[in-house]
């Protein structure tokens, strides 16, 4: 992988599209199989998979909404990941959050203790299945990662907290700030986002040299990108999230990235703007 003026360059770059939608807890969360696929074939890539995916709900388990179903996307996006090429870089597209489960899992077995996850997303993510207010795994997923999962639904390595970046979350539940405080879960606020300063200097402070970054879409404020299914005001602006993301490629090496919880509507004139310009500057405007 090379850095092209700040833009993520590869050789080989592989898109996975996994329209999942039965982790997410909202009710619109049927647009997420459109979002995944229409977002997939945006970014540019060398080769595409696609997941194969149940298309119904399943039993639920532990508190946790379609565990079962979930267990087996989580088996198939693993075997995808198993065929890509170690060297080639990897862009996961959701669906939903939980959807980057095994492919931070991935990065993790590649990178060890060198691998640091920054977690863009309005919310931290950090809930157990006993305090999960909806018992929606895409608000489980980072607690998962870090080593406190449901069963079926837990990493084969987990991340350190102290190499966690939670960027731009403004909506916490009180379990999950018990949760960053209590395990030095680093978190920058949407302001502190505005330059690359303190983003860097989190990444840094954990010792990493390879950054696996995670952008759940309703990081960007409402006003400017609706299309989520849990929208929170006083978010980051599609600029800031750019800029962000590139300061991260131009000084640590990119372990992977996804793109995830795009609710594609009918109404797609905003969301396609600010998705081609997103897309434009993490990845280049070359023809797609």
């Amino acid at each position: 992988m090379i850095i092209v003026e700040g833009e993520i360059c590869v050789s080989s770059q592989v898109v996975l599209e996994v329209g999942q939608w039965q982790g997410s807890g909202a009710v619109t969360a049927g647009r997420l199989r459109s979002g995944a696929a229409w977002l997939a074939e945006l970014v540019p890539h060398g080769q595409r998979y696609t997941v194969a995916l149940d298309s119904g709900v399943g039993n639920s388990r532990g508190g946790v909404r379609n565990a079962e179903v979930l267990e087996r996307h989580l088996q198939a996006v693993r075997e995808a990941l198993a065929e890509i090429p170690p060297d080639d870089l990897t862009v996961t597209i959701g669906g939903d959050c939980g959807v980057d489960l095994a492919p931070v899992e991935a990065a993790l077995s590649a990178f060890g203790d060198r691998l640091a996850l920054v977690w863009f997303d309005a919310h931290a993510d950090l809930n157990s299945a006993e305090s999960s207010p909806s018992g929606a795994f895409h608000g489980m997923v980072l607690r998962a990662l870090v080593g406190d999962g449901p069963e079926g639904l837990r990493p084969v390595r987990s991340l350190s907290a102290d190499r966690v970046v939670l960027a731009g979350a403004r909506s916490l539940d009180p379990a999950e700030q018990d949760l960053v405080h209590g395990r030095g879960i680093r978190h920058l606020s949407v302001e502190q986002l505005t330059g690359p300063g303190p983003l860097l200097a989190a990444v840094r402070a954990t010792g990493a040299e390879a950054v696996y970054v995670h952008i759940d879409l309703d990081v960007l404020d409402p006003q400017v990108f609706p299309a989520v299914g849990t929208p929170e005001p006083g978010g980051l602006g599609v600029e800031d999230l750019i800029g962000a993301v590139r300061a991260l490629t131009e000084e640590f090496t990119l372990a992977g990235i996804a793109l995830t919880e795009y609710e594609r509507t009918e109404d797609t004139g905003q969301e396609e703007a600010v998705l081609r310009r997103l897309v434009d500057g993490l990845f280049g405007s070359e023809q797609r």
